[in-house]
């Protein structure tokens, strides 16, 4: 009788290849380096040389020229310049995905859970009688012919309206999303990189809603001295400017998207670590950087107010804790009836993530 052969236990032999792993580290330094290819190829050369990533059999060069041949990278044939493709772009979303919000599968229905009975394909197990207005696809057979046999008989089987049953579904919303991130200056002051989390998060949600939510829409606004749109595309070269904050600019233009969605569920995420220091007057700027300014901090609650009437919920994720910024971020809250976050850089994602899949109305300081 042959038994059991038991071997040396290697780590590495069913580990991802080498260009998997090199491939983790270049989309993980894309984010740093704002998608910049040449910059992140340096840093990985870099690390390379101090830890050895590399070996004999397969060196970094190897690693370049798969990027190309697997369409990640592209090569500008007359300087020798390189660009992320987008597929390059996908995979940065991905990893970022996986990493906040951990691995999700992907949804047929991709709308949110109620506690509403409503039209949708996934059944719930109560029944009730047949109501004028119901549609035929509602109508459980099974019940209804049980019905008809026990009140007709079932020698001359007949079904009436009274005999038929409806099984009920669970009624799932779409929602349109606008996610409005801070690109002032203040979000790489004091020595702290604030922005590539808030990329992160922006290109995890983004993922999460393009696969597990396919009939949300999300809209992407960037603001600092003026507010526009950017497309998912462009969030892996997303930086930030010697920009002021100017959150009206940024409100004003998500309620003129959530304006044009047919969406009944709309709401705003709003990703800040400042004070609001700037308005847009006529072609003229107002600026105040020193304490709250009551100019703009006026024009930030008006406008909080004006998202309650439309019923627009904002949610503010706050990356700062100083009291008096606390205090104005909880008047902001108030008047619009949303709720606010302050959250550390390392739980920003974890917050997000479950504000967006609850949708509970619920304030939190």
């Amino acid at each position: 009788m042959i038994g059991h052969r038991f071997l040396n236990f290697n780590p590495n032999e069913n580990s991802k290849s080498k260009f998997e792993q090199l491939l983790d580290l270049f989309t993980q330094i894309l984010t740093y380096t704002n998608g910049e290819a040449g910059e992140a190829l340096d840093w990985l050369n870099q690390l390379d040389r101090e830890h050895k990533l590399t070996n004999d059999d397969y060196g970094m060069g190897d690693f370049i020229e798969d990027l190309k041949e697997n369409g990640y990278l592209k090569e500008n044939e007359q300087d020798g310049s390189f660009k992320i493709t987008s597929k390059s772009e996908q995979t940065i979303r991905q990893k970022s995905l996986d990493e906040i919000f951990g691995k999700l599968k992907k949804s047929k229905q991709g709308n949110h859970q109620t506690t509403k009975a409503g039209p949708s394909t996934e059944l719930n197990p109560d029944t009730r009688a047949f109501q004028f207005g119901d549609m035929l696809d509602q109508i459980d057979f099974t019940e209804s012919i049980r019905n008809a046999q026990i009140n007709n008989g079932v020698e001359n089987f007949t079904m009436k309206e009274e005999d038929l049953m409806i099984r009920e579904s669970d009624f799932k919303t779409q929602t349109s999303t606008v996610l409005m991130i801070d690109i002032s200056h203040s979000m790489i002051l004091y020595g702290e990189d604030r922005i590539t989390p808030a990329k992160k998060v922006a290109m995890a949600l983004s993922e999460l809603i393009t696969t597990k939510y396919p009939k949300d829409t999300l809209d992407i606004v960037v603001f600092g001295n003026d507010a526009w749109s950017i497309e998912i595309k462009d969030l892996p070269y997303l930086q930030v400017g010697p920009y002021h904050t100017n959150t009206v600019a940024g409100l004003e233009l998500a309620m003129d998207l959530l304006r044009r969605r047919k969406n009944p569920n709309k709401q705003i995420f709003m990703i800040t670590d400042g004070k609001p220091t700037c308005l847009k007057i006529g072609k003229k700027y107002y600026k105040n950087s020193f304490g709250l300014d009551r100019k703009v901090v006026n024009r930030c609650i008006n406008l909080a107010a004006q998202c309650k009437k439309l019923k627009i919920p904002i949610t503010t994720f706050m990356i700062a804790s100083d009291p008096y910024l606390q205090n104005f971020v909880q008047e902001f809250t108030e008047m619009n009836n949303g709720k606010a976050f302050f959250a550390s850089l390392d739980k920003l994602g974890a917050f997000l993530f479950n504000d967006f899949e609850s949708g509970k109305r619920k304030t939190v300081y």
